[in-house]
Protein backbone atom coordinates (compact mmCIF):
# COMPACT_ATOMS: atom_id res chain seq x y z
CA UNK A 1 0.00 0.00 0.00
CA UNK A 2 1.51 3.17 -0.64
CA UNK A 3 1.88 5.29 2.71
CA UNK A 4 2.62 8.49 1.10
CA UNK A 5 -0.98 9.92 2.75
CA UNK A 6 -0.24 7.77 6.29
CA UNK A 7 1.49 8.96 9.62
CA UNK A 8 2.27 6.43 12.25
CA UNK A 9 3.12 6.18 15.53
CA UNK A 10 3.79 2.76 17.93
CA UNK A 11 4.74 2.85 21.34
CA UNK A 12 4.57 0.62 24.38
CA UNK A 13 2.39 1.80 27.08
CA UNK A 14 3.07 1.21 30.52
CA UNK A 15 -0.78 0.82 31.28
CA UNK A 16 -3.11 -2.94 30.34
CA UNK A 17 -4.84 -3.01 27.24
CA UNK A 18 -8.26 -2.90 29.20
CA UNK A 19 -7.57 0.35 31.10
CA UNK A 20 -6.15 1.87 27.85
CA UNK A 21 -9.45 1.26 25.88
CA UNK A 22 -11.51 2.57 28.83
CA UNK A 23 -9.35 5.75 28.16
CA UNK A 24 -10.47 6.30 24.64
CA UNK A 25 -14.41 5.06 25.21
CA UNK A 26 -15.29 6.81 27.74
CA UNK A 27 -16.46 10.33 27.38
CA UNK A 28 -15.13 11.46 31.10
CA UNK A 29 -11.46 9.58 30.58
CA UNK A 30 -11.18 10.92 27.19
CA UNK A 31 -11.09 14.48 28.01
CA UNK A 32 -8.84 13.99 30.84
CA UNK A 33 -5.59 13.16 28.24
CA UNK A 34 -6.96 13.51 24.65
CA UNK A 35 -4.87 16.39 24.16
CA UNK A 36 -1.63 17.45 24.41
CA UNK A 37 -0.58 20.02 27.06
CA UNK A 38 -1.07 23.05 27.37
CA UNK A 39 -4.13 22.15 25.12
CA UNK A 40 -7.04 20.51 26.88
CA UNK A 41 -9.68 18.67 25.67
CA UNK A 42 -13.34 20.72 26.75
CA UNK A 43 -15.86 18.41 25.60
CA UNK A 44 -15.96 14.95 24.72
CA UNK A 45 -19.50 13.31 23.54
CA UNK A 46 -18.80 9.62 22.23
CA UNK A 47 -21.55 6.77 21.20
CA UNK A 48 -18.88 3.86 20.70
CA UNK A 49 -20.25 1.54 17.96
CA UNK A 50 -20.25 1.47 14.19
CA UNK A 51 -22.03 4.71 12.90
CA UNK A 52 -21.32 6.47 16.27
CA UNK A 53 -20.53 10.09 16.81
CA UNK A 54 -17.05 10.73 17.51
CA UNK A 55 -17.57 14.72 18.86
CA UNK A 56 -14.75 16.26 21.06
CA UNK A 57 -13.56 20.44 21.00
CA UNK A 58 -9.83 20.86 21.88
CA UNK A 59 -9.08 24.30 23.01
CA UNK A 60 -6.13 25.86 22.43
CA UNK A 61 -4.15 27.82 25.20
CA UNK A 62 -5.25 31.00 24.00
CA UNK A 63 -8.41 30.05 24.37
CA UNK A 64 -9.85 29.18 20.79
CA UNK A 65 -11.71 26.31 20.62
CA UNK A 66 -11.76 23.52 17.57
CA UNK A 67 -14.12 21.19 17.75
CA UNK A 68 -13.89 17.95 15.86
CA UNK A 69 -16.25 15.72 14.66
CA UNK A 70 -16.83 11.93 12.93
CA UNK A 71 -17.74 8.40 13.21
CA UNK A 72 -16.59 5.04 14.64
CA UNK A 73 -16.35 2.84 11.31
CA UNK A 74 -14.99 -0.09 13.58
CA UNK A 75 -15.19 -0.83 16.91
CA UNK A 76 -12.98 -4.62 18.01
CA UNK A 77 -13.12 -4.18 21.91
CA UNK A 78 -10.08 -3.63 23.52
CA UNK A 79 -8.38 -4.14 19.95
CA UNK A 80 -9.34 -1.53 17.56
CA UNK A 81 -11.16 1.90 17.00
CA UNK A 82 -11.06 2.93 13.29
CA UNK A 83 -12.70 6.62 13.54
CA UNK A 84 -12.39 9.33 10.67
CA UNK A 85 -14.27 13.02 10.61
CA UNK A 86 -15.16 12.27 6.71
CA UNK A 87 -18.95 12.14 7.99
CA UNK A 88 -20.75 13.48 11.16
CA UNK A 89 -23.38 11.21 12.73
CA UNK A 90 -26.07 10.14 11.18
CA UNK A 91 -23.49 9.78 7.65
CA UNK A 92 -24.13 12.52 6.89
CA UNK A 93 -20.66 14.08 4.82
CA UNK A 94 -18.40 16.26 6.07
CA UNK A 95 -17.61 19.66 4.39
CA UNK A 96 -13.80 18.74 4.18
CA UNK A 97 -12.10 15.40 5.06
CA UNK A 98 -9.29 15.44 6.51
CA UNK A 99 -8.62 11.90 7.92
CA UNK A 100 -9.39 8.57 9.29
CA UNK A 101 -7.75 7.10 12.51
CA UNK A 102 -6.38 3.23 13.01
CA UNK A 103 -5.46 2.67 16.92
CA UNK A 104 -4.64 -0.81 17.61
CA UNK A 105 -4.03 -2.20 20.74
CA UNK A 106 -2.34 -5.77 21.84
CA UNK A 107 -0.83 -7.03 25.41
CA UNK A 108 2.94 -6.30 25.04
CA UNK A 109 3.83 -8.22 28.49
CA UNK A 110 2.22 -7.92 31.99
CA UNK A 111 0.24 -4.62 32.25
CA UNK A 112 1.66 -3.16 29.33
CA UNK A 113 -0.35 -2.23 25.68
CA UNK A 114 1.35 -2.40 22.68
CA UNK A 115 0.03 0.92 20.97
CA UNK A 116 -0.26 1.70 17.18
CA UNK A 117 -1.98 5.02 15.77
CA UNK A 118 -1.87 4.91 12.22
CA UNK A 119 -3.61 8.04 10.58
CA UNK A 120 -4.67 7.90 6.69
CA UNK A 121 -5.15 11.48 5.12
CA UNK A 122 -7.54 12.04 2.04
CA UNK A 123 -4.44 13.62 0.03
CA UNK A 124 -0.77 14.07 0.69
CA UNK A 125 -0.95 17.68 1.28
CA UNK A 126 -3.46 17.02 4.34
CA UNK A 127 -0.79 14.10 5.03
CA UNK A 128 1.96 16.97 4.87
CA UNK A 129 0.09 19.62 7.19
CA UNK A 130 -0.70 17.55 9.65
CA UNK A 131 3.10 16.28 10.47
CA UNK A 132 3.96 19.90 10.27
CA UNK A 133 0.97 20.85 12.63
CA UNK A 134 3.08 17.81 15.00
CA UNK A 135 1.59 14.96 14.64
CA UNK A 136 4.48 12.81 16.25
CA UNK A 137 5.32 14.90 19.31
CA UNK A 138 1.58 15.95 19.79
CA UNK A 139 0.42 12.08 19.69
CA UNK A 140 3.27 10.85 21.40
CA UNK A 141 2.57 13.74 24.01
CA UNK A 142 -0.96 12.88 24.08
CA UNK A 143 -0.35 9.04 24.33
CA UNK A 144 2.32 9.00 27.65
CA UNK A 145 -1.39 11.34 29.17
CA UNK A 146 -3.20 8.52 28.24
CA UNK A 147 -0.65 6.25 29.65
CA UNK A 148 -0.41 8.21 33.02
CA UNK A 149 -4.31 8.48 33.04
CA UNK A 150 -4.81 4.26 32.39
CA UNK A 151 -2.41 3.28 35.47
CA UNK A 152 -4.88 5.38 37.83
CA UNK A 153 -7.64 3.85 37.07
Amino acid sequence: MDDSRELKLELTLDAPRAKIWRCWTESDLLKQWFTPKPWSTVYADLDVRPGGRMNVTMRSPEGEEIPSTGVYLEIVPRERLVTTDAYSAGWLPSEKPFMTSIITLADAGPEKTAYRAVVRHWRTQDREVHEKMGFHDGWTAAARQLEALAKTL
